[in-house]
């Protein structure tokens, strides 16, 4: 359970990050209130998954999923380039969120 909670946690993170650009420094209302919210239900998912997962781990895998899909998303949404690096990087991102996850479950 705590890795599901973890896993949506960043992908709320991906969520707040585009709402905060949205927000344009926090001068629009309903951006900004969308980025208090999911900012706080994503730490609060981080929070939960600390109670049963190592930290090193656990935040790890919350950064990559969150950045890794705040890139994506952006590319989408907004147009961002990807060069073939940032793909590559992405791809090596999530090999190691698996393998962070494939860490914990052989202790």
């Amino acid at each position: 359970m705590a890795w599901v909670v973890l896993i949506v946690s960043g992908m709320l993170e991906a969520g707040w990050a585009l709402s905060l650009k949205y927000s344009e420094g926090f001068s629009r209302l309903w951006p900004s209130v969308s980025f208090l919210v999911l900012a706080a239900l994503s730490f609060a998912g981080l929070s939960f998954a600390l109670r049963t997962l190592p930290v090193g781990v656990a935040y790890g895998v919350w950064v990559g999923v969150g950045a890794s899909l705040t890139a994506v998303l952006a590319a989408v949404l907004l147009d961002e380039r990807m060069s073939v690096v940032t793909v590559v990087s992405l791809v090596l991102i999530v090999a190691g969120v698996v393998g962070l996850n494939l860490s914990t479950q052989a202790h």
